[in-house]
């Protein structure tokens, strides 16, 4: 087999579909199945926690007198958007988990396909 055959066989498979890309669609589809549930379910409860406390946090700033008092709250708050935003990077990590998985399929697949070719050589 010569260099040429298998760089053709690594590019051209023919059972590669670019309609199976990775859009925004997919990845979200993919996120909210059936067997992403209980991650979805934590972290929209998780979400849901850290929303009350920060608008618990901030009706309490703007209600309080004292310093001390204003320091505490405008802390807690700015922590929960710290968790806001530490929940979409988690959600948006399980979402490209599924991706790569599929990536790693492909890639077995195209190593099969390339081994397969050469032992018939």
């Amino acid at each position: 087999m010569t260099d040429d055959d298998v760089e053709t066989r690594i590019v051209g498979t023919p059972f590669y579909d670019d309609s199976q890309e990775d859009t925004l669609w997919s990845m979200f589809s993919d996120f909210y199945n059936r067997k992403m549930l209980p991650i979805v379910i934590v972290a929209w409860a998780f979400f849901l926690v850290v929303a009350v406390v920060a608008g618990f946090a901030a009706v309490r700033f703007f209600a309080s007198d004292q310093v001390k008092d204003l320091i505490a709250y405008a802390t807690l708050f700015v922590i929960c958007c710290l968790c806001f935003c530490l929940i979409k990077i988690f959600a948006w990590q399980m979402i490209h988990r599924n991706g790569l998985k599929r990536q790693i399929k492909r890639l077995e697949l195209r190593v099969a396909d390339l081994a397969q070719a050469l032992q018939q050589r």
